[in-house]
């Protein structure tokens, strides 16, 4: 039991109208002086009188998650100002309520929340249906894609307040044939109530939803994201029961997830436009690589730290806040590239409040891309040449001046080596170049050239490791000739 203290009594106005607010909660709402309200959209709001609304956070903050901190934060505050306030909310506060869940998670101050009637219930009247004895699975819209992952059904859709909402719900099942029947709730116990049957095709486009608006899906063909399902499984099970995958940790697959990411870089390489065959390896290496993902999160929920859930949850949320033009306030701006890159590293900054522009760049990056990374990082506060012309003179210095340490220390001849290679990237960075697809390309055409050279020699009876250099050369451009 918490110490008496600052005090959130918390109150539901029911699925509809006045008639489903309880007296405990009129008596309440008269009792307590400083009123907040969670949303104003909503039949029975007018019940709670002057009140302080949080509708503008939904327009404002960039994730639902913050928008429930934040009204928590609010409420804690003015319990703490005023000693006891009054919150209500939509429905029941003990269903789907999140902001309730985020504020039974604070020790600072006393909360009370009181019953009320929630859609439910008139749900379960209009379908006719006992929920303990069909298995219904109650799910919130925001949430489906993960929170309904490997369910078929009977499913309650809540917070389906929006038509993307529904959309989302809808894409989420990639396995529907979208002949299945669904039925959409609106305003369910309120004059204007609405049961409409439609079918997984039409989901989105039959009615416009809004704030009192839910989804009845009976049976799927196909449970929810089943593949993806089928594969989280899998990686559990291994590392549950092989012996190899018991044995790593995040550190001993490093190698793993660099591997793998290379082969995807190969598979990508191969790709041929005219040829669908080849996305044959891009497929496969792409699965390896997912795997190495799904493997680190499993490892990591085993612990109880993170899941997978976690990982899509967070990457979901990260690209709609650095995406404005997309879902923010500069939607309908005309953006180019440059704006919108701009607009990701000044988000980018403020979120992970750095205080140098090259925080955030990893040091185990492959040595050129680092240090195109580095350079571009420099260049974007102005310390840069303003052109390539500038960056082309650095190029002879540093040769010179590895030349100077020819007699020299090794220790000496690296540094040197390292300006040069540096200096290299930045006429590579000028000239919208990426080095290290340069370098690979360059490499590969030796690698290339080379094979043919060690075929013409075995064609031609000659041992490579015994000729010459002149042997070698002749090969060289006998084979580079037939290339022109």
């Amino acid at each position: 039991m918490k110490a008496a203290g600052p005090r959130i009594v918390v109150v539901g106005l029911g699925p509809g109208g006045h008639e489903h607010v309880t007296d405990e909660t009129r008596r309440t709402i008269d009792r307590i002086d400083h009123r907040y309200l969670r949303t104003s959209i909503h039949p029975s709001a007018d019940l709670v009188g002057d009140a302080t609304t949080f509708d503008d956070l939904y327009e404002t903050a960039d994730t639902f998650d913050d928008v429930y901190t934040e009204i928590a934060d609010s409420l804690v505050a003015a319990a703490g100002t005023h000693g006891e306030v009054l919150y209500a909310v939509p429905g029941s506060p003990l269903v789907l309520e999140r902001t309730v869940r985020h504020l039974r998670g604070r020790d600072d101050v006393d909360l009370v929340v009181l019953p009320a009637m929630s859609f439910l219930d008139v749900a379960w009247a209009r379908l006719g249906i006992d929920p303990v004895e069909e298995g219904v699975r109650l799910v919130d819209g925001h949430r489906f894609a993960t929170a309904a992952a490997g369910e078929r059904g009977p499913l309650l859709v809540a917070h389906a307040h929006a038509d993307w909402v529904l959309s989302e719900i809808k894409l989420a099942v990639d396995s529907a044939t979208g002949d299945e029947r669904v039925m959409i709730l609106q305003a369910l116990g309120t004059p204007d109530e609405r049961i409409v049957e439609t079918t997984w095709a039409e989901l989105d486009r039959t009615v416009t939803a809004d704030h009192l608006t839910s989804l009845w899906i009976p049976e799927l063909a196909a449970p929810v994201g089943v593949e993806y399902v089928r594969f989280h499984q899998l990686t559990r099970l291994l590392r549950e029961q092989c012996p190899w995958d018991i044995e790593q940790t995040h550190q001993t697959l490093v190698p793993h997830l660099l591997e793998e990411t290379y082969e995807v870089v190969d598979a990508i390489d191969g790709l041929d436009p005219d040829d669908p065959t080849t996305d044959d390896d891009l497929i496969e290496e792409l699965g390896d690589l997912l795997y190495q993902i799904e493997f680190h999160a499993t490892i990591a929920e085993q612990e109880g730290r993170f899941t997978i859930a976690d990982v899509a949850s967070g990457i979901h949320d990260k690209l709609v806040r650095r995406h404005p033009h997309v879902f923010g306030d500069l939607v309908g701006t005309d953006l180019g590239t440059d704006e919108v890159l701009a607009n990701w590293d000044d988000i980018k900054h403020a979120e992970k409040s750095r205080t140098s522009v090259f925080d955030g760049i990893p040091r185990s990056m492959p040595a050129l891309a680092y240090a195109a990374k580095v350079g571009g990082k420099a260049s974007k506060v102005g310390f840069d040449w303003s052109d390539v012309t500038g960056a082309f003179p650095k190029i002879a210095e540093e040769t010179d001046e590895l030349l100077a340490t020819i007699d020299d220390t090794i220790e000496r001849s690296t540094e040197e080596l390292g300006d040069l290679l540096f200096a290299v990237v930045n006429v590579a960075r000028h000239l919208r170049v990426d080095p290290e697809l340069a370098l690979r390309a360059a490499t590969d055409k030796f690698r290339t050239r080379f094979e043919r050279v060690e075929a013409l020699a075995a064609d031609r009876s000659i041992d490579l490791r015994n000729a010459d250099l002149v042997v070698l050369d002749a090969l060289w451009d006998e084979v580079k000739a037939t290339e022109a």
